[in-house]
């Protein structure tokens, strides 16, 4: 390229335009709006805590995250599944039957579906080990914004109601979250549409959701401040983790 007859105006508008090129600012894109709910893909959990939680997925970003969800939701996978590591101000993570991080299902691990939706209160993310391409079933519901995890962890839908009952699941103890004790449980996971022959979804819609305002898996022994993560990368079922 020959810049000696570029004046300074074009010369800055080349640079400016090989930044954006380079994607330096991508982290203003704006997240995409979110699609009117529907009964097929609202995912409803019934908690322990004495309530239902009512999920928007979001097939339009993430489509092989939620058709996985909604298998497993479907095979009853999810019923009587606790939420195993649970961090006060940070996030809440289930979705494991050994209760430990290190579980999962027998379908094959997701590869990643990193998007722009951002890891805000009530968004729902998939928990993974290492690897970014070991999401299976366990995920994590964010008690408060945390916009770090945001293009390393897929997030799949938002709640749109009860969140009143996402608040009130046990917190685990210590820097990792364990659960103590009893934990709060998904007593049952149901797909909306497989219950509700209407269009119509309780809890509203996940681009103006009444109940969640927007500020607001454990890798493997790292830092303090872990994530939610699949644990074990060694291990048939790896240990999902989040870190912070």
């Amino acid at each position: 390229m020959n810049l000696k007859g570029l004046s300074m105006r074009g010369l800055f508008a080349l640079v400016m335009a090989l930044l954006l090129g380079n994607g330096v600012m991508a982290q203003t894109a704006v997240p995409p709006p979110a699609p009117p709910a529907t009964p097929e893909n609202t995912l409803y959990l019934d908690l322990s805590t004495g309530g239902k939680v009512a999920i928007q997925l979001r097939p339009d970003v993430a489509p092989g995250h939620v058709a996985q969800v909604k298998t497993l939701v479907r095979r009853g996978f999810y019923n009587n599944l606790a939420f195993h590591r649970v961090i006060d101000g940070f996030m809440a993570q289930g979705g494991d039957p050994k209760g430990t991080g290190e579980g999962g299902s027998d379908l094959a691990d997701l590869k990643a579906e990193f998007n722009g939706l951002p890891h805000v209160r009530g968004a729902v993310s998939m928990a993974r080990s290492a690897s970014p391409d070991s999401a299976n079933s366990q995920f994590f519901i964010m008690f408060a914004p945390r916009m770090s995890l945001d293009g390393k962890y897929t997030v799949f839908g938002r709640v749109i109601g009860g969140m009143a009952f996402v608040d009130a699941i046990k917190r685990g103890e210590g820097e990792n979250g364990t659960v103590e004790g009893e934990p709060t449980r998904i007593l049952k996971a149901t797909i909306a549409g497989d219950v509700l022959p209407s269009a119509a979804v309780p809890g509203g819609s996940a681009a103006a959701p009444s109940v969640v305002s927007a500020p607001a898996r454990v890798a493997p022994a790292v830092a303090a401040t872990a994530e939610p993560v699949r644990k074990g990368a060694s291990a048939p079922r790896k240990k999902a983790t989040t870190r912070r």
